[in-house]
C-alpha cells in the first residue's frame, strides 16, 4: 500500500517510519528502566528494634521514618513489650518474652535480620544472641547501651531509687531483692568487685565473671552475628561511665579502663576479642547527643547506623 503525502525522492528528505520511535524512546530509556528494575529487586533485611529503659515503641517513630526513607520497603518491627515501668523487671525475663517474640521473625527471614537495641535493650538483646543457638542476625546495632554496666548518680536512679545514691546502692542491688529490678542486674559497683560479681544474676553471668557453664555455648551462639556496632558519646548523661557503651568501664579509682584492657575482651570470654580480629566490631562515637535523642538524631542515623542495615 502506498503511504498518503509527499514521497522521500519529491521532498528530498527521507520521511522516518514511525515505527522507529518506539525503539529510540526504548533505547533512551534503558537507564532509568534498569535503575527501576535493579530498585526492585533490593530487599533489605528486616530490622528488629528493641527498646530501652521506660521506653516503648510508640518512641522510635523517628527511627521508623529515617530506615524508610534510606531504605524503602524495609519491615521494621519495634518490639511492644515490657514498656514504661514494666522495663524495671529483670533481665533475664525480659530476655526470654522478647525472644519468644523476636524468634518467628527470625525465622521469617531467610537472609537473616538486623538488630537495633537501645540502651537496656543492648543487653536484653546480648542475653537473646547468647541463647538462640540458630540466631540470624547480621547487624547488632548496640545504641547507647550499658554493655559494661552502669555506675553513676543519674536522674535514672534518683527515680527508681530516691534514697540512694550511687556509692551505697550496691547494699539495695547485691541482693537478692535488688536483683529483682533491672537496673541491679547491670550495676557495676568498682568498689565492691567482688560483690557484683557474686550477686550479679545478669551481667556477670552473661560475662562469663564467675563460673557459668554455659560460657562455651553462648560464645558461640554470640558469634554468628556477622557485625557488632557499639555507638555512644561523651555528652550521653545517663550510661555512666558513656564509655560503657563502648564496653570500657571504671577501675577501682574510677579511672576508665578501654574495651581493649578489660578482662572480658583479654580472654575473650564471650567473643569481643575474636569478632575485632575477624574485621566484625565497629564502634561509633558522636559528641553532642543526649541519651534519649540518640534513635531521633538524623546525623546519628547516617553516621553511624544506616550503611549496616543492608
Amino acid at each position: 500500500m502506498a503511504e498518503s503525502g509527499p514521497s522521500p525522492r519529491r521532498s528530498g528528505r527521507r520521511r522516518r517510519s514511525s515505527s522507529s520511535g518506539a525503539p529510540c524512546c526504548l533505547w533512551m530509556l534503558r537507564p532509568l528502566l534498569g535503575a527501576w528494575l535493579a530498585a526492585a529487586v533490593v530487599a533489605y533485611r528486616p530490622v528488629v528494634v528493641v527498646h530501652g529503659l521506660f521506653d516503648s515503641s510508640s518512641d522510635f517513630c523517628n527511627l521508623l521514618r529515617f530506615i524508610n526513607a534510606s531504605h524503602p520497603g524495609t519491615k521494621v518491627s519495634v518490639i511492644d513489650l515490657f514498656d514504661r515501668s514494666a522495663s524495671l523487671q529483670p533481665l533475664w525475663k525480659q530476655v526470654e518474652g522478647f525472644r519468644d517474640a523476636i524468634y518467628p521473625i527470625m525465622q521469617d527471614a531467610p537472609d537473616g535480620v538486623h538488630f537495633i537495641c537501645y540502651s537496656q535493650g543492648g543487653l536484653v538483646c546480648r542475653g537473646i544472641l547468647s541463647t538462640i543457638p540458630d540466631h540470624n542476625v547480621h547487624s547488632f546495632i548496640s545504641l547507647s547501651s550499658p554493655q559494661a554496666g552502669q555506675y553513676g548518680d543519674t536522674d535514672y536512679l534518683k527515680y527508681v531509687f530516691p534514697q540512694f545514691v550511687k556509692s551505697n546502692l550496691y547494699h539495695l542491688c547485691y541482693t537478692s531483692v535488688g536483683q529483682r529490678v533491672s537496673i541491679c542486674n547491670y550495676w557495676n559497683d568498682p568498689h565492691h568487685r567482688d560483690m557484683y560479681v557474686n550477686s550479679s544474676d545478669f551481667l556477670a553471668v552473661l560475662n562469663s565473671e564467675r563460673p557459668n557453664s554455659n560460657a562455651t555455648v553462648w560464645k558461640k551462639n554470640f558469634l554468628r552475628i556477622k557485625k557488632l556496632i557499639l555507638i555512644g558519646g561523651p555528652d550521653d548523661g545517663v550510661i555512666t561511665p558513656w564509655e560503657s557503651s563502648l564496653f570500657g568501664f571504671y577501675d577501682d579509682n574510677e579511672t576508665v579502663v578501654e574495651m581493649k584492657h578489660q578482662e572480658v575482651y583479654v580472654r575473650d570470654v564471650f567473643g569481643l576479642k575474636t569478632l575485632d580480629s575477624r574485621g566484625d566490631l565497629a564502634t561509633c562515637v558522636l559528641p553532642g547527643v543526649q541519651h534519649t535523642k540518640w534513635h531521633s538524631n538524623d546525623t546519628v542515623y547516617s553516621s553511624c547506623i544506616e550503611k549496616w542495615l543492608t
